[in-house]
């Protein structure tokens, strides 16, 4: 009989201490200040492509500052939410609580009404740039010693060269490894990992 994996290494939280910053070091030391309140601007504008961590540094500085105004995919925004957030940048210049928000696109190049899109280039805009190879290195590395994992040189490079490279999917990747590793009772070689992906396997 196969032994059932129990939930006993979940992934991290989104935390500005567990992004991976990579060439983004200076947007990260920007966020955490604005979530800090220590942040002469109050308001932060993040752009760049899907698994470039503008998801994580919201919710992560949302949690570490409840009261900071955040807004993610303001492409996606429609008329009542973007009037909502116009309002918003303009209470934070003001003095009221920050803002921060994210897209896909440098604000001039974003859907949206045209005093919005201005105002969003208001403050500190920061285009976040895709992680290099050794970065995603050292941050599957990291997720996996977070979960109690040790991944050799060829099961790493193995998954960066088979797989998406966005760290929501390498990290959805590695619960899964880690999942299929406790039911086999294997550590995680290479064999494992071919196992654990193949489509034929229904775990």
């Amino acid at each position: 009989m196969r032994q059932l994996p129990l939930p006993i290494s979940a992934a991290a939280q989104p935390s500005l201490d567990n992004y991976v910053a990579g060439a983004n070091a200076e947007a990260l030391d920007r966020v955490r200040a604005l979530a800090a309140g220590r942040l002469a601007e109050p308001m932060v504008y993040l752009w760049g492509e899907p698994g470039s961590g503008r998801t994580h540094l919201l919710r992560a500085a949302a949690q570490a500052n409840p009261g900071l105004v955040t807004a993610d995919d303001v492409e996606t925004l429609d008329s009542g939410r973007q009037q909502a957030l116009f309002i918003a940048i303009n209470t934070a210049r003001d003095g009221g609580p920050g803002v921060l928000a994210a897209g896909n696109a440098p604000p001039a190049g974003l859907q949206l009404r045209e005093d919005l899109r201005t105002r969003l280039a208001w403050g500190l805009v920061y285009h976040l740039k895709p992680l290099s190879d050794p970065d995603k290195v050292r941050h599957l590395r990291a997720e996996a010693a977070h979960r109690g994992l040790e991944l050799s040189d060829e099961v790493v490079w193995y998954l960066l060269s088979h797989l998406p490279r966005d760290l929501a999917t390498l990290r959805a990747v590695l619960d899964r490894l880690d999942r299929h590793s406790l039911a086999r009772k294997r550590a995680i070689t290479l064999p494992l990992v071919r196992e654990a992906l193949s489509k034929n396997n229904d775990d």
